[in-house]
């Protein structure tokens, strides 16, 4: 069996949109990758490490532990080995709290890369593969939303462009969520439990064209 880590936010952790409410695992992306991969045939296990509002680099002046570069390395070490590591971040990067760019957000996701190629996993252990995941366009933030992500959707345009760059410079798979999905129309920033399994489809389908577990 092959370990897939999944590293994120409320996107992935499956907050229902304009609630605090969670999907069932079988509902929200990873649930349904996983499932869709081990119809193809994959041996496969998905490892959710799913925080809300987590960031590529930056920290939450109101929560702790939201930046995600901090004790990412230690979580590669506790779940290694592990076959492919799957980093869906930069959505949060753009709340008010921080005046980011998309290219300051995507030199975020570059120091994670680095993270995982440079882990204290056991000897012996393989540095696994890395799938980079740009998140769904925002729409206009709505609700609860509206102040926490005020201007963010002007400052993060470009991001999928700067995180296929990121991906491409450092040897990585990449895939853009808004090939397939936008953000949910609720809040405009979460998935509905429809782009969901949308997204979980396609990323399996995306894992099994690259041939990525088939070393």
């Amino acid at each position: 069996m092959r370990d897939i880590l999944i590293y994120s936010d409320s996107l992935t952790w499956g907050i229902i949109p304009d609630s605090r409410k969670r999907l069932s695992f079988d509902k929200r992306w990873p649930g349904v990758f996983e499932a869709n991969l081990k119809a193809a045939g994959r041996d496969i296990k998905v490892l959710e490490n799913c925080l809300n509002g987590r960031r590529t680099v930056w920290s939450d002046p109101f929560k702790d532990g939201r930046d995600g570069s901090q004790g990412f390395a230690q979580v590669l070490e506790m779940h290694a080995p592990l076959s492919l590591v799957v980093i869906m971040l930069g959505t949060n990067d753009f709340q008010c709290t921080h005046n980011n760019s998309a290219w300051m957000s995507g030199q975020g996701m570059a120091k994670l890369i680095n993270i995982v190629r440079t882990a204290p996993i056991e000897p012996g252990m393989p540095i696994p593969d890395i799938l980079i995941v740009a998140p769904p366009s925002m729409l206009t933030p709505k609700g609860v939303l509206v102040r926490k992500f005020v201007g963010a959707q002007n400052r993060s345009v470009g991001l999928s462009q700067e995180l296929e760059q990121i991906a491409d410079m450092h040897n990585c798979y990449f895939f853009d969520t808004a090939a397939v999905t936008a953000a949910s129309s609720v809040d405009g920033i979460h998935l509905d439990e429809s782009q969901h399994n949308v997204l979980g489809q396609a990323l399996a389908n995306a894992v099994v064209d690259l041939k990525i577990l088939d070393n």
